[in-house]
């Protein structure tokens, strides 16, 4: 239950800071955790797409709080918005502490922040995801599928797609997380791996390749993952003059636009460019928008 609801100086209208408590840690696959924490103010307002840092309430070390986007929103048995999910990879020191956390610790978090991806306004959403990039995923297929609402009031959804895919790629089998909850009704799950141990053996940008060969026109791509991956997937739309976002996986140290560490370049005229603020102005850019760069 949250304990604490402040607003930051500097972020936007609906973002707070809240002293929360975990309920649940589960496991989703080799390394990788979901996480949830009762806090029914975010999880009324955030949307799919955005994120929210957080941390633990006690201690300096991680003196920093950690980015994660929402991977669904929880809830209760009157049907509200009852509890934020996020879903991490083990990596560092404050995601091995966050996998060893147990229901009952609290933790403070802020949010919700960022600009999450668009309502879907299309004939086919294809969400193209590498890594934990499937976390925004959950919840755009079950807004774009009519499955779930979000924000307050609910955003508006008028059209919604006839189709909604989503290609998953990982580097192999066990690395596969949370599959049983994308096993949503309408939603088309396609995985591929690097070893070829599940589904289509190659890169999960083969996927988004087959099925702009069969179309095109009404099509919008989502995606999110390792940025080399991303890159692939703006030229492979770029390319084909299919519509795509990309939500960036930029570190950040605040948020909410403070410190300036998270700036990713994007274009402002024909020849020029700019940085802009990940934690602000995005997390989620148009594709043509960024000046992604080859690893």
């Amino acid at each position: 239950m949250t304990s604490e609801n402040t607003c930051l100086p500097g972020m936007s209208a609906c973002a707070r800071q809240f002293t929360a408590t975990v309920s649940q840690v589960r496991l989703l696959a080799r390394d990788t955790w979901a996480v949830r924490i009762e806090c029914p103010v975010l999880a009324e307002t955030i949307l799919p797409g955005q994120f929210f840092m957080i941390r633990p309430l006690s201690g300096s070390d991680p003196l920093l709080g950690r980015p994660f986007a929402l991977y669904d929103v929880c809830r209760d048995a009157a049907g509200q918005p009852a509890a934020v999910e996020f879903a991490f990879v083990r990596i560092g020191k404050m995601t091995t502490l966050m996998s060893h956390w147990v229901a009952g610790q609290q933790v403070s978090l802020w949010g919700p922040l960022g600009n999450g991806f668009p309502v879907a306004d299309c004939d086919h959403l294809l969400c193209v995801a590498g890594g934990i990039g499937q976390t925004p995923f959950l919840g755009v297929a079950k807004e774009a599928l009519g499955l779930a609402e979000f924000g307050n009031p609910p955003r508006s959804t008028p059209v919604r797609p006839s189709r909604v895919t989503l290609c998953y790629g990982v580097r192999s089998r066990p690395w596969l997380a949370g599959l049983d909850d994308f096993r949503l009704p309408g939603l088309e799950l396609e995985i591929a791996t690097d070893d070829g141990s599940y589904g289509l053996h190659g890169y999960v940008t083969s996927l988004l390749k087959n099925h702009l060969q069969q179309k095109k026109s009404g099509v919008h791509v989502y995606c999110c993952g390792p940025e080399p991956m991303m890159k692939a997937t703006a030229e492979i739309c770029a390319e084909a003059n299919v519509p795509c976002w990309l939500s960036l996986e930029t570190p950040m140290a605040c948020g909410f636009g403070a410190c300036f560490s998270c700036v990713t370049r994007v274009r402002v005229g024909e020849n020029e460019w700019d940085y802009r603020r990940t934690c602000v102005e995005g997390p989620v850019f148009r594709a043509d928008q960024l000046l992604l760069v080859d690893h």
